[in-house]
């Protein structure tokens, strides 16, 4: 049986912070460095993301404290509200709404994304604020979990990633039977 060690998060994964560019400046936007806020991730169901409402320039990049994030980069809403949980499908940066997680070696992106996605709860105990609760990337960093190996981590994101697919499949296909529905009914009564 495959032991799980216990770790901090801290100790598998670099915390990224976000930024926003000046808004007064045009120069900072409609670049293509894709940027993603909170609100990207709010009716976002799928695991990758590739990029936001908006985009910023490299110029925005520079005059913020905004990062571009490697592909595969686990990004975590840290505020307003605290757990949408995203991979980046490509570079990216986000706002400063995000605590993102760069995975050192020997970590699985996916397994830490279904990890923070079923955490939340706990992460949110955590959250301190009078205007809106937020997690600091100090108590992210700190926070420990039981974390197995490599090939573990895989394993358990591959089920959790084929359950997420039958799911989504399944509601597609109901998506499909209430509309042939609604088609026979006004068919037969109108």
């Amino acid at each position: 049986m495959n032991e799980f060690r216990s770790c901090l998060i801290g100790d598998v994964a670099e915390i990224i912070g976000g930024g926003t560019p000046s808004t007064k400046n045009e120069e900072n936007f409609g670049g293509d460095i894709a940027w993603i806020t909170p609100k990207d991730l709010s009716d976002h169901d799928a695991m990758y993301i590739s990029k936001g409402e908006r985009s910023i320039t490299s110029i925005g990049l520079e005059n913020s404290s905004a990062k571009l994030l490697p592909a595969n980069s686990v990004l975590f809403t840290s505020r307003a509200p605290i757990g949408y949980v995203a991979l980046a499908k490509n570079e990216i940066a986000t706002n400063q709404g995000f605590k993102s997680l760069i995975l050192k070696d020997d970590n699985d992106p996916k397994f830490f994304y279904y990890l923070l996605k079923n955490i939340t709860p706990q992460i949110k105990s955590y959250a301190s604020g009078s205007t809106f609760q937020e997690i600091s990337g100090t108590i992210l960093k700190e926070l420990s979990f039981d974390i197995p190996d490599l090939k573990t981590q895989k394993k358990i994101s591959n089920i959790l990633n084929t359950i997420d697919k039958q799911i989504e499949i399944n509601t597609q296909i109901i998506q499909s039977f209430e509309r042939i529905s609604k088609i026979i009914f006004k068919l037969i009564f109108t």
